[in-house]
């Protein structure tokens, strides 16, 4: 029995010490992937006199936090709260709120994290000045052992932290739902595809002046690494270069960035494309004040350099066709055509660029009253480098439109209409737009403005209004008429050629027997001409010969003649050579014949008969034409001969033969006494 009690109160006093040894605490063991802090309920130094954090032994939370192990404890004087890991997920971050700290300053929205940015150290982060709240520095990827009385955690899945009052999980959900609303938990990812930048929105550090709309770029030189924050991934650095809240001139272009939410917001907007065919023209708001390269004389606004702003301030370089990162908050850019682009004053008509919505028909009144509407169309070209000067001038170019095209052209054609009647309005069309595009060029450039064509329509009638279609209704009868009138002109004269086609017919038909008569004719024609020709030659060819025929005679005649001369003068020589020899026979033959005068004669007579015998020359003509005529009307005509005989005859002739014969005798005697000598 008594042994029964001694185990009874054995095991009762066991009992009694487990319980003790569980309720103390003293032995604690933590899992590996889990940490313990450590909370004091009872110090000598007493109760920390403000915070929650015991830097020095107080009561309280212990900085230290206990990792996996069997952890030995005072007893009944810890109280060891397990808490798991924090993870942050691959492209997540989270976010860190400090209990315990220094307060945030003034104007300050986050914890300053400059010399405190190791949150695994809690004593030297309270120590090196860490403030509370919510901190500018946020966690990247990856497992972190932290003091979760210190540091509350909050990220996408969960909300890592030890909640000290009833209230905390509700205030840091809030929390985790404004994040998750700025889409803070993920990187800020712009993908080129896309043709998006980010427009920056910082929500601390010190405000904007008054003359200020948007923060100026600081801290992106990257050779400075104590201000380059590197596209607003690192709070402190921006606020050491001088970084201002509000809105930011810098933005984000492709690429991922890890920011900070609750620091920075970004704006997901388009990025300004320019296409081809257009330049933009850039209005600035912001900027250091540049000089103004418009010149003295210029009184609509200033041109500045480009990344700098004035009074109604424009860069003077527009931007070309392109792709450009542009803060629109930092200024506008105003797309303006640089082609040809056509402005159509049309209610029906509306181009495509819109600048021309609000224009309708110009009304005009014409000398001879009436009141048509007329559509027309102005084509339109700007220089690129003139562009900034039309939006400086007017705004835009739907303004310059409106305001001052619009007003001008209208009131030109109300000017013009005025001169013509409807009639030469519509048949004089051409000139009239002829001299309206060279007017009004000029009136184009004193606005920078080149205008390349004027196009007018056709005048139209009010609705309701048909006096205008009448007369165009009698015009176009009127044209009717004259077209007839040239239509039966040209039959006529249709008519004309179809009867020449005809007779061309019937000739080609009988274009065989005519082609054979009139070679026929051709062939006796020729034969005559052929013939005329011969006979023309033969009677050529007869006088050739009777001309011939008479110059042989005459030359015959006198080649006899001076031969008979020569035979005469011959036998004159041989005569005389006889000489005296025969002198006494020719007297005795003289005296025998009846005297020396017959005798003469007849050698004469006789010599002169031997010539003509042999020379064969006519001595009576074939043809004899006598000139008179005798006693009872016959005719004396002897001829030559009849003449030479009748004067040999006569005593002339005699005296004549007598010289003659003496001469000769003469000659031949001297001759002979030459011969002798």
């Amino acid at each position: 029995m008594t042994d029964m009690y001694v185990l009874g109160a054995a095991g009762a006093v066991t009992l009694v010490v487990a319980c003790l040894f569980l309720i103390s605490r003293c032995v604690r063991y933590v899992r590996n992937n889990r940490v313990a802090i450590v909370e004091k309920l009872w110090s000598r130094n007493g109760s920390i006199p403000g915070g929650l954090i015991a830097l020095s032994g107080e009561a309280g939370y212990q900085p230290a936090v206990l990792r996996g192990g069997y952890h030995f404890f005072f007893p009944f004087q810890y109280r060891v709260h397990s808490q798991p890991l924090v993870t942050i997920p691959q492209g997540q971050v989270g976010y860190v709120f400090a209990r315990d700290g220094a307060p945030l300053g003034p104007t300050q929205t986050l914890a300053s994290n400059l010399h405190t940015s190791d949150f695994l150290d809690v004593r030297r982060f309270l120590e090196d000045g860490g403030q509370k709240g919510p901190q500018r520095t946020v966690l990247r990827e990856g497992t972190y052992a932290l003091n979760l009385a210190q540091f509350v955690i909050i990220t996408r899945e969960h909300i890592y932290g030890l909640m000290l009052e009833a209230n905390d999980f509700a205030l840091f959900t809030n929390m985790q739902t404004l994040i998750e609303e700025r889409s803070g938990f993920d990187a800020v990812v712009i993908r080129d595809s896309l043709d998006q930048i980010g427009i920056v929105t910082v929500h601390d550090g010190p405000a904007l002046t008054a003359d200020q709309i948007i923060a100026p770029e600081v801290g992106t030189d990257q050779s400075d690494s104590a201000t380059f924050h590197n596209s607003f991934q690192d709070p402190e650095k921006f606020i050491a270069a001088g970084g201002r809240r509000g809105r930011q001139l810098q933005v984000l272009v492709e690429g991922s960035y890890f920011i900070n939410r609750l620091f920075a917001t970004v704006e997901m907007v388009a990025k300004t494309i320019i296409e081809v065919g257009h330049v933009g023209v850039v209005i600035s708001y912001t900027g250091d004040s540049g000089a103004d390269t418009s010149g003295v004389d210029y009184r609509h606004g200033e041109l500045v350099d480009r990344g700098t702003r004035g009074v109604w301030s424009v860069w003077s370089v527009p931007l070309l066709p392109g792709k450009y990162a542009f803060n629109t908050y930092a200024g506008k850019i105003l797309i303006v055509p640089t082609t040809n682009f056509i402005l159509k004053w049309d209610q029906e008509l509306t181009g495509q660029h819109k600048f021309d919505e609000n224009l309708s028909e110009v009304s005009l009144i014409t000398k001879d009253a009436f009141e048509p509407t007329l559509p027309l169309s102005v084509v339109v070209h700007i220089d690129y480098r003139k562009a900034p000067l039309v939006v400086q001038r007017f705004g835009d170019i739907k303004k310059l439109v409106e305001q001052t095209l619009d007003p001008m052209v209208s009131a030109y054609f109300k000017n013009v209409a005025q001169k013509y009647t409807l009639i030469e309005l519509l048949q004089e069309r051409s000139d009239i737009q002829e001299h309206a595009g060279e007017e009004m060029r000029a009136k184009f450039t004193a606005y920078n403005l080149e205008l390349q064509e004027v196009l007018i329509g056709t005048p139209r009638a009010a609705e309701g209004n048909d006096q205008i279609e009448k007369v165009l209704q009698q015009l176009r009868e009127r044209q009717v008429a004259e077209e007839q009138a040239t239509t039966y002109q040209k039959q006529k004269v249709a008519a004309e050629g179809e009867k020449d086609l005809r007779e061309a017919q019937a000739r080609a038909h009988q274009q065989t027997a005519i082609t054979e008569s009139e070679l026929s004719i051709t062939v006796q024609e020729n034969q005559g001409k052929a013939a005329v020709k011969r006979a023309t030659q033969e009677a050529e060819q007869t006088r050739t010969l009777a001309g011939a025929e008479s110059d042989r005679v005459r030359i015959i005649g006198e080649g006899e003649a001076a031969k008979v001369v020569a035979l005469a003068g011959a036998e004159a020589e041989r005569i005389t050579r006889t000489g005296l020899a025969t002198a006494e026979t020719i007297e005795k033959q003289a005296a025998a014949s009846g005297g020396a005068q017959y005798q003469l004669t007849r050698q004469v007579i006789e010599r002169l008969a031997e010539v003509l015998e042999t020379s064969g020359v006519d001595i009576v003509p074939r043809v004899q034409i006598t000139t008179g005529s005798g006693e009872g009307g016959a005719g004396h005509g002897g001829g030559a001969f009849q003449a030479l005989i009748g004067m040999l005859l006569s005593e002339k002739g005699m005296g004549l033969l007598a010289g003659a014969a003496a001469s000769e005798v003469h000659a031949g005697v001297e001759e002979e006494g030459v011969a002798a000598r």
